[in-house]
């Protein structure tokens, strides 16, 4: 089964320096996923002064530039994997959540994982 795991933490955190020791952690981490087939994909998404919104309400469509103040937290990144499980799932994203725990106790976030529907 195919998930989309989206990192969500507050904007402030795009501004922050992220230590070397997660740095070299995550690669570590994705070169393994993308070795053994687990990992399809992961980037890291820009601030949010980057993007715009489009949205359908009411029959008419709005566009919103960026930076969206409102926002308490947004999707800063993502991961596309492949696993056989939802326990796998879990496992997976404890681990990515766990390598910041350890090596950026200051970072808040959750990792929200999605299942993908079979089309």
């Amino acid at each position: 089964m195919k998930c989309l795991m989206l990192i969500k933490h507050s904007e402030s955190f795009r501004t922050q320096p992220i230590p070397e020791a997660l740095l070299e952690a995550m690669g570590e981490f994705v070169n393994q996923g993308l070795t053994s087939g687990m990992l399809k994909d992961t980037a890291g998404l820009k601030a949010t002064a980057e993007a715009f919104r489009v949205r359908s309400s009411g029959g008419k469509l709005t566009m919103t530039d960026g930076p969206f103040t409102e926002a308490k937290e947004i999707v800063g990144g993502y991961a596309l994997v492949e696993v056989s499980s939802t326990d796998e799932a879990r496992d997976v994203a404890r681990q990515f959540m766990e390598l910041h725990r350890i090596h950026w106790p200051a970072f808040e976030g959750e990792c929200e994982v999605r299942p993908l529907e079979d089309m």
